[in-house]
């Protein structure tokens, strides 16, 4: 099994630009994984900014990636683009990375939605762990912009026919005001001695066990 430095990515990672665009562009040619086109511009941008996370191998390896994007005035944000090289695939590496992206999202925007479009089922499974849950796309973002950027998936041709209403991909958010607020509910119902049924495991609650490490940027 491989060891992966998973962190923000930075100026440092900018020669992996190349390969991350044609691993993108590879992904979004597979049926059923949705996932939209970006541009070596757009990652460099990313990068850049602080707002992607990359994961190398002990051989300094290009293995995995993903971005974050802010829609509707930052309070909305979408973890994006989420990619493991084949070689790497299986080691729980998606997991990773998209946990650190998660991270990432409430440490910079601390009051905003976070979502996800995608037809993966590794992907879901993921989101449900993290504390997303299952939506329609009317309780998503309205900002133009980021539909507008579904237009190089795949499926595009059926959000566009039914005016955003239905996709092949599932929608799944992470409203951190109900998760927060069902927990201290839960922790409350502790302390009054009554029975507290276990609650569903979400990246807040997994932290406060697991002891946090910063975000190595």
């Amino acid at each position: 099994m491989d060891n992966f430095k998973i962190q923000v990515a930075g100026k440092g990672h900018l020669k992996y630009v190349a390969e991350i665009e044609r691993a993108i562009i590879q992904a979004s040619k597979v049926k059923g994984t949705g996932i939209a086109k970006r541009s070596q511009q757009y990652l460099i941008e990313k990068i850049t900014q602080g707002k992607a996370v990359i994961a190398t191998s002990n051989r300094n390896q290009f293995a995995g990636f993903c971005y974050i994007e802010t829609w509707g005035h930052e309070k909305f944000v979408a973890n994006s683009g989420l990619i493991v090289m084949d070689e790497f695939r299986g080691q729980g590496l998606a997991m990773e990375i998209k946990e650190t992206a998660f991270r990432l999202s409430r440490e910079l925007y601390p009051t905003a939605k976070i979502f996800g479009l995608t037809t993966s089922l590794a992907v879901m499974k993921i989101n449900s762990t993290l504390g997303y849950k299952p939506v329609t796309f009317s309780e998503l973002t309205d900002d133009d912009a980021f539909w507008k950027g579904c237009q190089t998936c795949t499926y595009y041709d059926i959000l566009f026919r039914t005016n955003r209403a239905l996709c092949l991909c599932t929608a799944m958010l992470y409203d951190y005001e109900k998760e927060e607020k069902k927990i201290i509910d839960q922790g409350e119902k502790k302390i009054n001695g009554k029975k507290n049924r276990k609650p569903s495991i979400n990246l807040l609650d997994y932290l406060a066990v697991k002891k946090k490490k910063p975000l190595d940027i």
